[in-house]
């Protein structure tokens, strides 16, 4: 059902581009068309088939594919059925060398554009029927000479269309590299909290360690987790859990710096990236987060009452790599969690000194 909608939309949003250089495309091919007729002195009916083509057909087909089972298929037809009739009209027009240059060129550079190769042969087929269809009805004939008249007449599609058409696909090309970055956002962000995932952040802590090895400088980073989230799921419900989870995110990014990474380590562990910031600043830094955060109250389950354990850890130019740092930091946390939970550890967890525990 995801696909069938994903498919529809995509059909639709064609059909609305090729709306608008349809009716202009078609608008000026009646000038260069009308004017390779004008000479020949066509049947009545042959004029209002012109008529038709060049100002209803562009209505009618925007309204096949808009109201058609799946879109993208009806306006390839559309597609095949504009092609088709630009080779009836060149064959109607006996190959006039500018009238039949110019819409053989831009309906050749329209396939091209919307269907690349397989649909400019497609289209070249199509074109192939359409002047088989015109010499049966009007035999074989040549115009071996353009008029004045008929050159100014191509004029406007040898300019307009082209330009048209480059600005659809420039908007195309807008549009894809903003849905390409919002995927690429999507791939690196949490859903829950819309932080970091666990693979961007690591991304992220290799980054900033070949950073601190190459300019000499510090930084810290924090392994936090969420005390007992297990008891807080069990006993409020995972909804409850959800919102905690959320408010920890929200709290995070509104006492982090715009230099500082954010993410969702996994489950109810988060992680931090503090650059260029001492051991012992992130530790007061990560002691007033945990204060704020033990001081949320939640008004669907006010007896519920969470706090927080954390690990920190400098960066240390010995380590061979950026896991060596993050081992450093899960060290400390493990010591938080084991020194009675609600408090904020530094490695080495050993040392009291480095250690900021919960002053309550």
């Amino acid at each position: 059902m995801v696909s069938a909608s994903y498919t529809a939309g995509k059909g639709l949003s064609l059909a609305r581009r090729l709306y608008k250089s349809r009716t202009l495309g078609l608008a000026l091919g009646f000038l260069c068309v009308g004017a390779g007729m004008l000479a020949l002195q066509p049947a009545p009916w042959v004029w209002g088939l012109m008529l038709f083509n060049a100002f209803v057909w562009p209505h009618l087909a925007y309204q096949w594919a808009r109201l058609a089972r799946v879109p993208f298929r009806a306006e390839h037809r559309n597609l095949l059925l504009d092609s088709l009739m630009g080779g009836f009209w060149v064959a109607a027009m006996h190959f006039n060398p500018l009238p039949t240059t110019t819409t053989l060129g831009m309906m050749a550079m329209h396939n091209m554009a919307l269907g690349g190769v397989r649909f400019f042969f497609a289209g070249c087929a199509a074109q192939a029927l359409g002047i088989a269809i015109a010499l049966w009805l009007f035999g074989v004939s040549f115009v071996t000479q353009s008029s004045p008249m008929q050159v100014y007449a191509c004029l406007p599609m040898l300019t307009l269309y082209p330009l048209s058409l480059g600005y659809i696909c420039y908007q195309q090309a807008v549009t894809l590299g903003r849905h390409k970055r919002e995927l690429l956002a999507l791939s690196r962000t949490d859903s829950l909290t819309g932080l970091l995932n666990h693979g961007a952040w690591k991304d992220q802590l290799e980054i900033e360690f070949q950073r601190c090895r190459r300019q000499a400088q510090g930084g810290a980073i924090a392994l936090i987790d969420i005390d007992h989230f297990k008891a807080i799921n069990d006993t409020y419900g995972h909804v409850a859990g959800d919102v905690v989870l959320r408010q920890l995110s929200r709290i995070l990014r509104q006492n982090l710096r715009a230099s500082d990474q954010a993410g969702r380590y996994g489950g109810d562990e988060f992680c931090v990236i503090l650059p260029d910031v001492p051991l012992e600043h992130a530790a007061e830094l990560m002691e007033a987060l945990r204060g704020r955060f033990g001081a949320l109250g939640y008004e669907q389950s006010p007896a519920l009452q969470v706090s927080l354990s954390i690990g920190l850890a400098a960066f240390n130019p010995e380590h061979g790599d950026a896991m060596g740092w993050l081992n450093d930091a899960d060290q400390a946390l493990y010591a938080a969690k084991t020194g009675g939970r609600n408090n904020v550890t530094c490695h080495p967890p050993e040392s009291p000194s480095r250690r900021v525990l919960n002053p309550l």
